[in-house]
């Protein structure tokens, strides 16, 4: 699977994007971002506060109990706002 970083989870992961397997029992986004948070100190850093991460899966914005069976890609990234 491929996961993007974008915005400041970018700069805390110190990565835009990698390609993981992902690990037996991680089957959904929050259980994405949990396994992520054990990969080391800037994950930890920028997963701290998860209400603040909005995940986007085959690039639709997904809620972060959505499964990832059959997902291709993961993008992270801070809320947004326009003007």
């Amino acid at each position: 699977m491929k996961i993007y970083y974008f915005a400041w989870v970018r700069e805390r992961t110190g990565r835009s994007d990698e390609t993981v397997t992902l690990p037996e029992g991680v089957t959904t986004v929050a259980e994405l971002i949990d396994w992520l948070k054990t990969r080391g100190p800037e994950f930890e850093f920028a997963f701290e506060n998860e209400r603040f991460v909005r995940a986007a899966v085959d690039q639709q914005l997904v809620s972060h109990d959505t499964s990832l069976k059959d997902v291709n890609e993961v993008a992270f990234f801070p809320p947004m706002t326009g003007g």
